[in-house]
């Protein structure tokens, strides 16, 4: 059972973010960088569906530059056997992202293709339909667990009121959200053997970008707020305030 997981380098969802001086990107300094959070529950979900098969494996792809190869060791110490980095500037873009991952994935024999269901850092969600369109493959979004069986792998999505379970001819592409995959810690050994296993390294024509970021800009400060009085004898006031001023009554 092979299964190809797709990750990102994204900043710390914990790390102080700073625009940098072109006011089109962050300042790097001082952040750090890990694999985005979704990628991690792919991954996870990747090397379960390995285990449970007894048999396959799981290569983890990334696009980026020489730093994304971090990222990838940190893939390969929870225990994925192989890393193939595609070096290309990353980007906001998403169909330009798709279409390197697509051609780079294009004759690979994996039953899975696993996406997080979105990066933490552009929150776009959506790299992995693309990319399942442009190979030809079905696809499910947000699946919080899945089973392989035979030739299809059933998914379960969790919807409001319930789960939706869909089922999928394999080859097929899947992006993972929060549910039943739960990243492993990677162990010493683990750490170890990620130095030794293989990353192979592509350089990669990325297509024309068609989306630019023109500008960042700091969230407005939030106001001041206003003690309108203590206890029961402010509630009055407080309703005034709430339909005269604020209008939400």
């Amino acid at each position: 059972m092979n299964c190809i997981v797709c990750i990102k380098r994204v900043p710390d969802t914990e790390a102080r973010i700073r625009i940098g001086e072109d006011g089109r990107g962050i300042d790097p300094g001082g952040v750090k960088f890990i694999m985005s959070p979704y990628d991690e529950f792919a991954v996870e979900a990747a090397l379960q569906t390995r285990e449970t098969a007894g048999v396959g494996e799981v290569t983890v792809v990334a696009v980026g530059d020489a730093s994304s190869g971090e990222t990838l060791r940190a893939a390969l110490a929870m225990g994925a056997d192989r890393a193939m980095l595609l070096k290309a500037p990353a980007s906001m873009d998403g169909l330009a992202t798709a279409k390197v991952l697509a051609r780079a994935l294009e004759g690979q024999e994996a039953a899975l293709v696993l996406f997080g269901v979105k990066a933490v850092d552009d929150d776009q969600q959506q790299v992995g339909a693309m990319v399942a369109t442009l190979l030809g493959r079905p696809c499910a979004t947000a699946v919080a667990g899945f089973e392989v069986k035979g030739d299809a792998v059933v998914c379960d999505r969790e919807v409001e009121g319930g789960i939706e379970v869909v089922e999928l001819r394999l080859p097929a592409v899947v992006t993972i959200t929060k549910g039943r995959y739960e990243p492993r810690y990677a162990s010493l050994k683990g750490i170890m053997a990620a130095k030794r296993k293989p990353l192979e390294e592509r350089d990669v024509e990325a297509p024309d970008l068609r989306l630019h970021v023109e500008r960042l800009e700091y969230p407005p400060e939030r106001p001041a707020g206003k003690i309108v009085g203590l206890g029961a004898d402010a509630v009055p006031e407080l309703v005034r305030l709430l339909r005269e001023e604020a209008q939400v009554l």
